[in-house]
């Protein structure tokens, strides 16, 4: 019997389908799958990809609009910066506009929706669609009613002509008038006439989040629907011996045991009887297991002693004059992504095809994955995006999803509900790599740099699907999957070695990257990839060359850096925080500065904080930040300073709190006591965030700005206030205390 799934018609959408778009093939490997090759069209963003006006825009027979996007809605804003965009070129009200998010049988493919990506390509595809449309709509009214276009005016969805002439877009719509391919040149509304544009509209997906309703895939129930849960390996490599699989089939409430090779799954009517039977499961299952990790004990040392591809990205100059020098190596353990809601998926499988609802953010490569993993064509895979409650990164959506599939195979014609549980999450995340900066830089006689040189150790910040191999699933199942090979991302933007060439005019530098293709522990993608931990490194360099030869730090920066919007940025933060005048409270007091544009492409971002670290306790207590950023055209200063905010504290939680531990079979961080991240009480008693507006100019990519600048400016802070720097993160109170005891003793 199959049953029905009554919320799918509202998760796909009312009306006929738009599948007017080009697929486009094979792309060089960027963390956005979209990235590193020629245009095509000589067309804006993603539009390049897919020229096509109705694979972006609809407009029904009442004149509303839906809004089609390759990108997925992460808790970025995204889902409202797009309709804001779409409103102001189409003259539309919001109300009256829709938006479908990523979906492999409805929306362009725009690869994964990552490195800050999402506003340049998508919003810039749409922004230009979406004018394009409405000039078509306008020629279409001029030729009906007769008048020169440039007579018409258009507000509200209508067309007004003179004498009081009138046409609304639903009448003016017919079948195949958006089915044409873009423009080169699009008549975009100037900043002057913004009505939507550049103001702090509410955001469409909060409501429900806070007020307990439907918002993520976490929350949807279908008719009919099962729960499925897994029993994963208690470490990476292990082999399944046994297990009874009889005894939990004979619970009651157990529809069935999946057991593939190593892959093992309960399905049951209820979610607490899944539960048990996956415990039940766990407990008569016995695994083969090898010691293959690392020693944790000295993680740089463990990562730097690695077999290595090394390349020198960055080369000018020769060494400079001797000078006054400062050198060290940092190093950041493997982060977790930590969702505070576990990955989960719905699968549906019947009459040969599967359909996957998944927060992950790659939906075509996905597809590809499973179809792959299944050995099912890629046509009979549907994979649909819905809001996760969690993630910036690749963390174990693509997992829960290659589970649900596995599961719903099973058990055709019913909906399978996979969630992970905490400790899957934490032990099988594709973790945000370990990584080592080496640093060695001197200042001058003349108090300029006079010398820099970088090296950065890490393993690839790019493991998602595509490949069968990178899903967990497909590693453990009977006709196994190899692992997915390591990806190193390439510069401009990079993986490990993002932002890793300094932005600071320096005559004499070099940075070296050691790609490391072996990975002891799983790693993927986390927020800003390696940016945070070179931002970091460099801007802790600097702060010491500067107190070393007795200058300002910010005046020092600004000493460096010839670019303007840079200097306006560093000089906006300083400016607004205070910085020339300030006074410590007390010697428990720091202050801290920290700048960097991110991927040196996207937007700029310069931080400023006060702390208080007593040095007795070692415990690091953020006052004040403020933060200054320049993305370009702002589309939504609310939604802008709702990421740099959610940015700065989550640097703050890395810098202080989070770390991944594991012994030599295990990870051991498996829940929140043993992964601790910040707490409500860690939080700064006040982030200001100042925006510099570019009427006019392009999007630049902002979500992931502030992650360096903000690491950065507290490890200077703690400088400041404690006279020790560290080195190796998190900067626990623990480790600040006992640096500055040494330091005593010294």
């Amino acid at each position: 019997m199959t049953h029905a799934v009554s919320r799918r018609g509202v998760l796909a959408g009312a009306g006929a389908l738009i599948i007017a778009f080009r697929l486009s093939g094979a792309h060089a490997q960027t963390e956005t799958g979209t990235g590193g090759k020629p245009s095509k069209h000589g067309l804006p963003g993603s539009l390049d990809d897919t020229p096509r006006i109705d694979a972006w825009i609809r407009i029904d027979a009442s004149g509303a609009a839906t809004i089609l996007t390759g990108k997925a809605e992460l808790g970025q804003g995204l889902k409202t910066a797009l309709l804001q965009v779409a409103a102001e070129e189409l003259k539309l009200p919001l109300a009256r506009l829709s938006l479908i998010t990523a979906d492999t049988a409805r929306t362009p493919n725009e690869g994964y929706t990552a490195a800050s990506h999402s506003m340049q390509d998508s919003g810039t595809a749409i922004r230009h669609a979406a004018a394009q449309a409405r000039e078509i709509l306008r020629d279409e009214a001029a030729r009906r009613l007769g008048v020169p276009a440039t007579s018409l005016q258009i507000r509200n969805g209508e067309v007004f002509g003179p004498n009081r002439m009138r046409l609304g877009y639903g009448e003016l719509v017919r079948d195949q008038m958006l089915t044409v391919d873009a423009q080169q040149t699009s008549h975009l509304t100037s900043p002057a006439d913004f009505v939507v544009m550049n103001q702090p509209v509410p955001r469409i997906d909060i409501p429900a989040k806070v007020t307990g309703g439907a918002a993520y895939v976490q929350d949807l129930r279908p008719e009919g629907m099962l729960h499925g849960r897994v029993v994963r390996p208690p470490s990476y490599g292990a082999t399944l011996r046994d297990c009874d699989v009889a005894q939990v089939e004979q619970m009651g409430g157990i529809v069935k045991v999946v057991r593939d090779g190593n892959f093992l799954g309960v399905l049951a009517d209820r979610e607490w009887t899944a539960i048990q039977g996956m415990r039940t499961l766990a407990a008569t299952t016995t695994w083969i297991e090898q010691q293959a990790l690392p020693d944790s004990a000295d993680l740089p040392a463990a990562l730097m002693k690695l077999p290595s591809h090394d390349t020198t990205i960055h080369d000018t100059g020769n060494p400079g004059e001797p000078g006054i020098l400062v050198e060290g190596t940092f190093s950041r353990p493997y982060l977790t992504h930590g969702s505070i809601g576990p990955s989960c998926a719905i699968a549906q499988f019947g009459d040969g095809k599967l359909t996957v609802w998944t927060h992950t953010q790659g939906v075509f490569f996905l597809r590809d994955a499973i179809a792959g993993m299944l050995r099912m064509p890629a046509e009979n895979v549907r994979c649909i995006h819905a809001e996760g409650s969690g993630c910036y990164g690749h963390n174990g959506a693509d997992d829960a999803a290659a589970d649900a599939a596995m599961l719903a195979l099973a058990m055709p014609g019913r909906p399978v509900r996979v969630q992970l549980m905490r400790e899957q999450e934490h032990a099988w995340d594709p973790f945000g790599p370990g990584m080592v900066v080496k640093l060695r830089a001197t200042v001058g006689g003349d108090g300029a740099i006079a010398d820099w040189r970088h090296e950065v150790w890490s393993q690839s910040h790019m493991m998602r699907p595509g490949p069968p191999g990178a899903l967990i699933a497909a590693r453990l199942k009977a006709d196994a999957f190899p692992p997915a090979p390591p990806v190193a991302l390439a510069q401009p933007e990079g993986g490990g070695d993002r932002n890793a060439i300094p932005l600071y005019e320096i005559p004499n530098s070099k940075v070296v990257s050691h790609f490391l293709p072996d990975m002891p522990l799983r790693g993927s993608s986390m927020r800003s990839l390696g940016g945070y931990l070179n931002v970091l490194s460099i801007e802790s360099v600097l702060d010491e060359l500067a107190a070393r030869s007795g200058q300002d730090p910010v005046t020092f920066r600004l000493r460096h850096i010839e670019d303007p919007r840079a200097r306006e940025v560093i000089e906006t933060a300083a400016s607004r925080f205070g910085w020339a005048g300030r006074v410590k409270r007390s010697e428990s007091t720091g202050f801290g500065f920290g700048f960097a544009r991110y991927k040196n492409l996207e937007a700029w971002c310069a931080v400023a904080v006060e702390i208080e670290v007593p040095r007795q306790s070692g415990v690091v207590r953020v006052r004040r930040i403020v933060a200054a950023v320049d993305t370009g055209q702002v589309v939504n200063p609310d939604g802008i300073r709702n990421q740099i905010e959610g940015g700065i504290l989550q640097s703050m939680s890395w810098t202080l709190f989070e770390r991944v531990t594991f012994d030599r079979t295990r990870v051991t961080s498996v829940d929140w006591s043993a992964y601790p991240i910040m707490r409500f009480d860690s939080v700064p008693e006040s982030v200001e965030v100042r925006l510099i507006d570019r009427p006019g100019d392009a999007f630049y990519g902002v979500a992931e700005a502030a992650q360096g600048p903000a690491g950065a400016a507290i490890a200077n802070a703690i400088r400041d206030a404690t006279g020790v720097r560290m080195y190796e993160l998190p900067f626990t109170a623990a480790r600040i205390k006992r640096a500055v005891a040494v330091r005593s003793e010294g």
